[in-house]
C-alpha cells in the first residue's frame, strides 16, 4: 500500500479523496468504487496515476487477451478492474457470446486492504469475468513464494513508487515476477529526489522508457523490461 499521502484541507481535491465513492467510465462500463479514507487511508482512495494508466491502456489498445497480468499495490482496485474488462475475449456460440481467451488478472495488496479491495472488484465485474480476477495478498519481498517466478506477461503499478524504504523489496518483487518477455508499466508522479533514485535503481536492472506523460495530471508512465529484451508490446 505504498501510495501517495495527501494533506487534508486542500480544497476540491481533498474532498474528492474523502468522498465515500468515486465513479469512472472505462471499457464501455461505469465503474463505481467505494473509498474509505478514515479506515484505510491512502490505500482506499483513487489516485490520478491509476486513472491515467487505465486511460493509457484503453487509448493505446494494448492487447491483454489471454495474457497473465498482475497489479501491485492495487488499493481500490480500479486498475485491476479495468484490465480485466479490457482483457475480455469471446467468441459467438450457437446462441450467445461465450467468453474465452480472457486476461488472467491477479490484483494484489497487503492483507489489511484485501477485504475492501475484493468488495470493489466483485461489485464492478460482470459475473462471467469474476473468476478471471483473483485478489491476493502480496507484501513486497515477503510473499514471493506464493507467486510463480516469471509467470506474468504484464506487471502493473500505479503510484507505488513513494516510500524509499520499500524500494529494495519492490525491485526484488519485480525481478521475481518478470521473465525476459514481461512488460512492466509503472504510472507515477515524480515529486522528490527519492523518486529519481528509484528510477535509477530500476534502470540498473531493467531497460526503462517513458512511454506517456499526462501534463494535465503531471503523471508519467514508464515501461520496463529486462535489459536483454527491448521488444514492443
Amino acid at each position: 500500500m505504498a501510495m501517495v499521502p495527501y494533506e487534508e484541507g486542500a480544497g476540491w481535491a481533498a474532498r474528492q479523496l474523502h468522498s465515500p465513492s468515486a465513479t469512472f467510465h472505462f471499457a464501455s462500463r461505469t465503474i463505481r468504487l467505494h473509498q474509505d479514507w478514515r479506515r484505510l487511508g491512502v490505500a482506499a482512495v483513487v489516485w490520478d496515476a491509476a486513472v491515467v494508466l487505465c486511460a493509457y491502456l484503453e487509448m493505446e489498445g494494448i492487447d491483454l487477451r489471454d495474457r497473465s497480468v498482475i497489479e501491485l499495490g492495487a488499493g481500490t482496485g480500479l486498475l485491476g478492474i479495468v484490465v480485466t474488462l479490457l482483457g475480455k475475449g469471446f467468441f459467438f456460440g450457437l446462441f450467445k457470446a461465450i467468453y474465452n481467451c480472457c486476461a488472467r488478472v491477479t490484483i494484489t495488496d497487503r492483507a489489511a486492504a484485501l477485504e475492501f479491495l475484493e468488495s470493489n472488484v466483485q461489485a464492478n465485474l460482470p459475473p462471467e469475468l469474476r473468476p478471471r480476477a483473483v485478489v491476493k495478498e502480496l507484501t513486497w519481498g515477503k510473499d514471493l513464494g506464493n507467486f510463480p517466478p516469471g509467470a506474468f506477461d504484464f506487471v502493473l503499478g500505479a503510484d507505488i513508487v513513494y516510500l524509499e524504504e520499500t524500494f529494495a523489496e519492490l525491485l526484488q518483487t519485480l525481478e521475481h515476477l518478470c521473465s525476459e518477455q514481461t512488460v512492466i508499466l509503472l504510472s507515477c508522479r515524480i515529486r522528490y529526489e527519492r523518486d529519481h533514485k528509484f528510477l535509477k535503481m530500476l534502470r540498473d536492472r531493467f531497460s526503462v522508457y517513458e512511454v506517456h506523460y499526462d501534463s494535465s495530471k503531471d503523471v508519467h508512465i514508464y515501461k520496463a523490461q529486462r535489459s536483454s529484451c527491448k521488444d514492443d508490446f
